[in-house]
Order: C-alpha cells, then structure tokens, then sequence
C-alpha cells in the first residue's frame, strides 16, 4: 500500500526485457514494493546505485511508454509504524488519462484530464485520485475528464511542472468507488453474495 505522496524524483537508466533500472537515492531491499509514476513493482536486483524491477505483461498493456522513461516519482511502499498521510494508493494504474487543458490561476495551476468515460463512475468530486503515483483532490467531474488544482508546492517538487497538453498520465481512480460499483454491480444480478464472492472481489483489485 502507498499514500501518493511522491519520496523522490529518480531516473530510468535502462528499460530492456521487461526489466526496469532505476538511478536512486532510495536504498531498496530485494523484495521491496517500490510506486513509479504510480505502478506498483517489485525489486528484483538491488544496485550500487539503485535497484531493478520487473515489469509483468499486464502492467505493460495498461501503461504508455513513456511512463518508464526519464524522471520518473517514486514511492516505497508504505510501512506498518509510518504515520498515514495522502491517501490509500494500491499502485495498481486503471486506465492512462491525458492533459487536455491547463489554467494558470492566482495560487495554483488547473489541469483539465482526460479519461475513458467508463472510468469517470470512479472519480468522485472532491475525491481522491492518484496521477503518476501523486495524491491529489478531484475539483470537478464531467462526462470524460475531470478538474484537480495544483498548489505552487506540488507544482515545483513533481514533474507535474513540466507536464503540457497532451502528456499521458497513469491513472488510478479511488479504491472504494471501485469496491462499491463492484459489489452494486454483483448485487443488481440479484444474487446473494457469499464470502468468497468478497473474498474474490477483494482479490481482484
């Protein structure tokens, strides 16, 4: 589990065979659960210089290429005595959204994003989203994009700051939103649901 709150901005240094190197001042362990730009990986070499990690086929056919290239946020995964900040962030990216429109505004920058309409159900107005491993608050939801205002702070200490219109982002949408159109969903078949049919709703997120 993550909070979005973004610990360092680290490097890609290479991205070949599905594995994923890392330039970071973050000490990893082998094993560790490590957020890039929002997507939960795990490491699998620890280097003098950062680490690697791999990237499994279902992850590949969600994200867009240019999200493992470059600067890159970076999260470790939360632990069980760290104080709980931003919010509960899975690492696990539904959809890649897009930068449609960009509004300088007195103390802060607006970015209109653009997403697949079937995921607009999971995004709440003054809810909570995770863009690129960043937790931030939902301002507005239209019929397929929604409004987030950065403060000047956010601003300068992510990559948010170089995004234009047109910048692909890694998307994921508020965890319980999911849960509870899932199970509406299951419910409408009129179907009683057992434990297991829980347990398995659980399991697939």
């Amino acid at each position: 589990m993550f909070t979005g709150l973004i610990r360092e901005i680290a490097t890609v240094k290479s991205y070949r065979n599905n594995i994923l190197t890392i330039k970071s001042k973050h000490k990893a362990k082998l094993g560790d659960s490590i957020a890039v730009n929002g997507v939960c990986l795990t490491v699998i070499k620890v280097n003098p210089d950062g680490f690697d990690l791999e990237l499994a086929d279902e992850t590949r056919s969600i994200i867009d290429e240019s999200k493992i290239s470059g600067e890159v946020h970076i999260e470790p995964a939360m632990q069980m005595n760290d104080r709980f900040e931003g919010h509960i962030v899975q690492g696990h990216v539904d959809c890649v959204g897009e930068v449609a429109k960009i509004t300088k505004r007195e103390n802060g920058t607006d970015f209109i994003i653009k997403v697949d309409p079937k995921y607009i159900a999971h995004i709440i107005p003054k809810g909570s989203i995770t863009i690129d491993g960043i937790s931030l608050t939902v301002n507005d939801v239209y019929k397929d994009s929604f409004r987030i205002t950065i403060i000047p702070h956010t601003l300068e200490n992510t990559l948010m700051k170089h995004y234009r219109v047109g910048t692909k982002l890694n998307i994921e949408t508020d965890v319980f939103a999911r849960y509870i159109d899932h199970i509406l969903a299951h419910r409408s078949s009129k179907k009683s649901m057992s434990w297991d049919d829980v347990d398995k709703i659980q399991m697939s997120y």
